[in-house]
């Protein structure tokens, strides 16, 4: 059995965790737009945003008063430390570069964007922003106050069937879990997805399966389960 993690996080984020789990498969991050290699550090997929659609999202959505976090090389740069930047570097134990005009500083592809703030002006921008790059960006909130852009090839979903087709693992024998509207197409590709309870509801209508919450670890009990019955 193979254990891949899916996830929005930097790849420089989620390293060290993998380390102690002892996980050597290359990680999903950045929502599918990077493919990364834990021990070496190399990317095998990479999937940005170009630079000129980059810079539109970050001047729109900067339009609307939100903070713009912009990860280029596995770096976060934002336009000016704020609040809301000293919350997310804290909560993912990450240095932030201060390097004024996004715009402006902006010269290589931006492997993802995240706008910061409170989740129902979050939701507004959300629709608003759905509208104007229709087909151009994937667009999704990971967490209530994180919506998320990215490149329209990207989604985890996508990460994991190149990661599938890198390691060899049949889609149909695949079981994936999730609890974030971040993680519809992830469930919706496996051939198997469980919903962590008091998950967004589109992830649960998505789901075969719900586990029982983080708190009682409840992705654990499915794979324990799972390992006893073939034993």
């Amino acid at each position: 059995m193979r254990v891949v993690v899916a996830t929005g996080r930097m790849f420089r984020s989620v390293r060290p965790y993998l380390e102690e789990a002892g996980i050597d498969d290359p990680v999903v991050c950045y929502q599918g737009a990077v493919v990364a290699e834990p021990a070496s550090g190399r990317f095998l997929r990479h999937e940005p945003i170009p630079v000129e659609l980059a810079k539109e999202a970050i001047a729109a959505i900067d339009a609307e008063d939100f903070p713009v976090n912009c990860y280029v090389d596995d770096e976060l740069y934002v336009a000016r430390h704020t609040a809301e930047s000293h919350a997310y570097s804290s909560f993912q134990n990450l240095t932030v570069h201060e390097v004024g005009d996004l715009v402006e500083w902006l010269e290589k592809p931006a492997t993802k964007l995240v706008a910061v703030g409170e989740p129902t002006r979050l939701d507004v921008l959300e629709e608003r922003m759905k509208v104007r790059f229709d087909g151009r960006l994937y667009i999704s909130k990971s967490l209530p106050y994180f919506l998320e852009f990215a490149s329209p090839q990207v989604t985890k979903a996508s990460g994991l069937a190149f990661l599938a087709e890198h390691l060899g693992f049949a889609r149909k024998r695949t079981v994936a879990f999730g609890d974030g509207e971040n993680d519809v197409e992830l469930l919706e590709w496996a051939g198997y997805g469980v919903a962590v309870a008091n998950a967004h509801e589109r992830v649960l209508a998505a789901a075969d399966f719900m586990c029982p919450p983080v708190d009682e670890e409840g992705v654990a009990q499915v794979i324990e389960a799972f390992l006893h019955s073939v034993r």
